[in-house]
This record gives C-alpha cells, structure tokens and sequence, in this order.
C-alpha cells in the first residue's frame, strides 16, 4: 500500500493513520489530541490512532491501551513502516528527534515534531532540509508549539496583526515553574545535556521565544543572556520518570548521584528586526509558579498581556482612549468567531490546557488535506534553536550582545 504523504493532499481520503513515538507526559497530551479533534472539528480527513511506540513493551502497551491505539510498537522503524501510518507524530527526547523525524520524512510521511525541535541547530538545520524535500513531494512537517494554539494567544496575534497596539516597542515574557527546587529532586533526563540539549532554555525558553516572535510577527536579530545552575548534582533516579515527578536511587545505603549538565534558569533580553526589545526570563526554580507563563507586549496605539493561569481571558489597553477612563480591561476569549471556539461550548465555558493540543492536531490535518504549509514549521523551529544557541553563547561569553544568524 503506498502511502498517502508521497501524493499530493487529497481531500477524498477519509482517514489519515497517526504513528506517535513516546507515551509519556507528551504523548499523553498527543493522544488526546489526535483522540478528540475529529469528534469535536469537521476535519477534512479522519485521525486514525494506528499505532503507538515505546522501548518497553508492558508499559507502551498499557499506554496503547489507555489512550485509545490501535497497535504497539517497540522500535520507531517499524511503526514508521507501517502501511497504516501516513503521519508520525514524535513525543521522545529532544536527543531522537532529529533521527525519527528525518527516517519519517524520508519514509514519505508526514511529520509532528514536539519542541524544541531539536538538541542543536546542526540537528535542526538538517530536519528543516529534510521537510523542504518532503514538501516537493507533497508531505508536510510541524514543530509543537502548543500554546500558539491557545484561543486567547491566537486572539492576540489577530489583533496585533490588526494594528491595535500600533507600533511595538516592548514584549517582556516569563515562564515559571519550580518542579527542581528540591536539591533531592532526581537527575531526571531532562536535566542531562545529552538528552535535552539544554534545561530551562530549551524546555521553556523555546516556547517564550516562539511566543514573542509568532505575537510580534517578527524575529529576534540579537540577544544577550545570563544562565545559570543552581544544584549542579543531583541523585539518580529509580525508574522512569512520570510528568514531571520522579523519585531517587539509592545504593549500600548512600545516594547515588550524578551531575547536572543543563541550565537551571536562563535570563536574557532581545532585539527584534523592527528595533522593538524584547525581555526573556525562563526558570525552573521559581518557588509556587507551578507553571506560570505570562506575555505582554506595549506599543504607541496600546498594550496586550496574557497569563497562561486565566487562559482564557486577555488584558488590553487602548491608549489611544481618553486618559481620563482608559485602563486595561478584560476580555473574555470565549465567543464563537474567536480563534478555534467555533466547534466548543457556548460563550463563557472556559477551555483548557488540553484544548491546546486538539486545536494543534486541528491545524495539520487541516494542512495535510488542502495542501498548505502549516505553522510553525520546521524552518520555524529552526529559527527558534538558533535564538537558543545565541542565548548559549551569550552567557558563555558573560552577557556579550550575540547576533541571531538569519
């Protein structure tokens, strides 16, 4: 059977097989994604969940079983082979992305890559080459900034793009979380260079930066940082991670440890190619933000600012209002002709977290089925990991004002 990604889009299919590889916090996300979009959209082609892959064959296929797919897999080559799969969605390690997502496109399928889309910008820059010979033929290729498909962050580009805020002259963006505080807190992958490429700068950093360059509509040129590791080692863990829970190892009575090769905050300010600046504070050491993001941007005509805790509210001032009433106000980001809320609830019935990720399989399918290039795409998130190793070498070089190559 040949697969459906070698051809150009085809509005007649009815189905379109989804392979995901990985089960853990991100593939559960995914599948209820790929789970929910077609009940909730009238999508153009049917997400089939055909298979899912893991290394450990108990624990991929209870996910299997859990998150409603069809098959298990244990090794990614074989789910990537499947006559049944047309689109791979990659949910592993920032360490694997690279491999999976060029085998797939080279394979013919087409492909979803969680962020950051890779562990460098060499990996990045060969997946973006990858997805432009796959677009010749047909096949398209996503990186997963989800929050862009938050209504209320959608809702913010419109009116960006709109002219509300007129001119932009600031963007300052925060993403907090404190799940590392603990020095106890085990060497988790995610906390290992080799795995995750970076700590706080790629976990979190990569989607601020995302954030601010999709809301501004323009790309950072330059940038000058500050980073840092606070516990430098940390205990071996006893198993696999859950979330972003995981326990410790020990051994003959003593802890076992090991060293903490990423950042653990990162801290740096931006110039944007129009000349507006930009700040960035990303940390997993933030003590009670359990997973606080917040955004605002200023310009001559107004201000915008979004908190990912009240995810479905904006705050807008139009200062080209009358000082004498003006102020920020709320709006509610849940009426139907705003971003996604179309196929949801009435107006008032907030959304979720979860949503982002039904509206991100949403958008591909819709792109696979008409033939348009979706966003953000792998030259995107390309973009995005030379910002990252701008910042890295920023604070290598204590703070130097460091250009982002074009």
């Amino acid at each position: 059977m040949e697969s459906p990604a070698a051809q150009p889009a085809d509005n007649t299919r009815q189905t379109l097989g989804i392979g995901m590889v990985g089960y853990a916090f991100m593939g559960a996300a995914h599948s209820q994604g790929w789970r929910t979009a077609g009940r909730v959209f009238d999508l153009p082609l049917r997400p089939a969940m055909a298979a899912i892959c893991g290394r450990d064959p108990d624990a991929v296929r209870a996910a299997a079983d859990k998150h409603g797919w069809a098959a298990a897999e244990t090794d990614w080559r074989d789910l990537i082979a499947r006559d049944d799969v047309q689109l791979v969605d990659v949910c592993t390690p920032g360490d694997s992305h690279a491999e999976i997502a060029i085998a797939a496109l080279e394979a013919g399928k087409h492909v979803l890559c969680e962020k950051p889309l890779a562990n460098s910008v060499a990996e990045a820059e060969a997946m973006a080459a990858a997805a432009r010979r796959a677009r010749a033929r047909g096949q398209r290729a996503m990186v997963g900034f989800n929050y862009r498909r938050t209504p209320a962050i959608a809702q913010a580009r419109r009116m960006v793009a709109g002219g509300r805020i007129g001119v932009l002259r600031h963007v300052r963006v925060t993403y907090l979380q404190d799940w590392i505080v603990d020095p106890e807190f085990p060497l988790v992958w995610r906390l290992r260079r080799e795995l995750a490429g970076s700590g706080a700068l790629g976990d979190l950093g990569a989607h601020i930066v995302d954030l601010a360059q999709y809301l501004a509509g323009e790309r950072l040129v330059g940038v000058s940082a500050l980073t840092e590791t606070f516990v430098r080692e940390r205990p071996l863990p006893a198993g696999a991670a859950a979330g972003l829970a995981a326990t410790g190892a020990s051994g003959n009575g003593l802890p076992r440890t090991g060293p903490v090769t990423v950042d653990d905050a990162a801290l740096f300010t931006g110039r944007l190619a129009s000349g507006a600046l930009a700040s960035f504070e990303a940390s997993r050491f933030a003590a009670g933000r359990k997973n606080s993001l917040r955004i605002e941007l200023n310009g001559d005509h107004g201000s915008l600012a979004f908190d990912l805790e009240r995810l479905n509210e904006l705050s807008f001032h139009d200062h080209t209002e009358p000082a004498a009433d003006s102020g920020f106000r709320r709006i509610l980001v849940t009426e139907p002709d705003h971003p996604y809320l179309e196929a949801w609830w009435p107006p008032g019935h907030a959304l979720g977290y979860d949503h982002t990720f039904v509206h991100q399989a949403r958008d591909i399918v819709r792109a696979i089925a008409t033939g348009t290039d979706p966003e953000p795409s792998f030259e995107d998130g390309l973009q995005v990991q030379r910002v990252l190793a701008a910042v890295e070498e920023s604070a290598e070089k204590n703070c130097v004002y460091t250009p982002v190559p074009a």
